[in-house]
């Protein structure tokens, strides 16, 4: 969702989340959850013999990250996903050639999306994930649907400094559901839920 700020112009415009705590980390350090719906998600679908597809060069169910930061997933046979910081949906689509089949659809507004890292992150998504999630199957640069907490997702294994780190993304509806869901099952390690996001009463 978009929100005008009150009395700005009309290009003033915030992100607002679905989710409003965090990050939440274990006292070992060993998982943080934390929001990132703000991040930048530009959906891109376009036929195989498009200068689009030859310029994102990445396949399906995999992921690179670009020299300036942005990370593209291969999410569906002829369809992308870009992600990148906050406000950068003009930029990041502005480097998809449009020639052919090509849509190009800014949909950061409609996706919720969280962070989950660790060396107990793996362990904790198990619980509610049905796909394994072991580094055999879903190694760093994996990207895949699955359901977490019995909500509909797309995931990236996208490790940060080293460490076992997921982004998972769901329609925007589903988001504060999911965050609760994802620290209710890392409550084992230690993270404590803040009052108001326990997943009793959800």
């Amino acid at each position: 969702m978009w929100i005008r700020k009150e009395h700005a112009s009309v290009s003033e415009i915030s992100f607002k989340s679905p989710v409003d705590v965090g990050p939440l980390t274990s006292p070992d350090g060993s998982v943080t959850v934390a929001d990132a719906a703000s991040t930048t998600k530009v959906q891109v679908r376009a036929a195989a013999d498009t200068a689009a597809a030859a310029a994102l060069g990445v396949s399906y169910g995999r992921s690179q990250r670009r020299p300036d930061g942005t990370l593209v997933c291969g999410t569906r046979p002829d369809e992308w996903t870009i992600y990148g910081a906050a406000g950068q949906a003009a930029a990041i689509s502005a480097t998809v050639p449009t020639d052919g089949f090509v849509t190009v659809i800014d949909i950061t507004h409609g996706r919720a999306m969280l962070r989950i890292s660790g060396s107990n992150a793996t362990s904790a998504l198990n619980k509610i994930c049905n796909l394994d999630l072991g580094d055999e199957l879903t190694p760093d640069g994996a990207v895949f649907s699955a359901s977490v907490g019995n909500v509909g997702c797309d995931l990236v294994r996208d490790d940060q400094g080293g460490q076992t780190s997921f982004l998972i993304g769901c329609e925007r509806s589903f988001g504060r559901f999911l965050f609760i869901a994802v620290v209710d099952a890392c409550t084992e390690f230690g993270v404590q839920v803040p009052a108001g996001w326990e997943l009793h009463g959800h």
